[in-house]
């Protein structure tokens, strides 16, 4: 056995993963195929866009497997009404996960009280249907100071993970941003890393950074690898 495999059977690597189909075009067939996928290889969740919520939520119930949707995804540019009644809205529908875009162009104008408003209102409908909150913060746009400002934010509104990108950036996950989003929120919130992670070798390596979720559209090819 492989020093990958073995490390990837450890720490149980499907339960890390958010198998993800986000994708525009995604049709009825491939997320029927997406959550099969999730069942038989106990993936922690799906994560698809708000419009197959219900599906999901159907087709995965009992399984054990969460269903993940996204918020104000990808610009986070919606407004906090809009970002809440889509919040209220996929929780009704039966998402157990909420994937939220910060408002970027706050942070980076400095303006910390909206990007802490925008993320709190968010957690507060979510957590009040029951569900999580994964705040995006979209790493590849952001400097150093303002992915830490944006995890700081994130956990001063109360929110379970934050996660590096929504896949639709410049940029998705990278060993850096992951271990600096643990050092800044410590070790009891979650932290997703997303965006790039196709193969075993990159999961674990954000793992190891300090990575407790993984989004991937990979994520049956890595755990084939993981089980040779």
């Amino acid at each position: 056995m492989t020093k990958l495999k073995k490390a990837a059977q450890e720490i149980d690597i499907a339960s890390t993963i958010d198998h993800t189909l986000l994708k525009p075009d995604a049709t009825q067939s491939q997320i029927i195929q997406l959550c099969a996928e999730a069942k038989e290889n106990h993936f922690a969740s799906v994560c698809i866009n708000p419009t197959h919520v219900k599906l999901c939520a159907q087709l995965l119930k009992g399984s054990g497997v969460d269903t993940c949707t996204v918020v104000g995804f990808p610009l986070g540019a919606t407004t906090q009404t809009a970002k809440v009644l889509e919040t209220q809205d996929v929780v009704g529908l039966g998402a157990t996960e909420v994937d939220m875009v910060i408002n970027i162009g706050a942070l980076k104008s400095k303006n910390y009280g909206a990007v802490l408003d925008d993320i709190t209102a968010v957690t507060e409908a979510a957590h009040e249907g029951g569900a999580i909150v994964k705040v995006i913060i979209e790493a590849a746009l952001l400097t150093d100071e303002e992915k830490v400002i944006a995890c700081q934010l994130s956990q001063a509104a109360g929110a379970d993970f934050v996660k590096t990108s929504t896949g639709f950036g410049p940029g998705g996950a990278t060993v850096e941003d992951v271990a600096l989003m643990r050092q800044t929120v410590g070790p009891d919130m979650g932290v997703k890393a997303a965006g790039g992670v196709r193969t075993l070798q990159d999961a674990l390596a954000m793992i190891a950074a300090g990575a407790t979720r993984i989004g991937a559209s990979a994520g049956v090819a890595i755990v084939k690898e993981a089980n040779g």
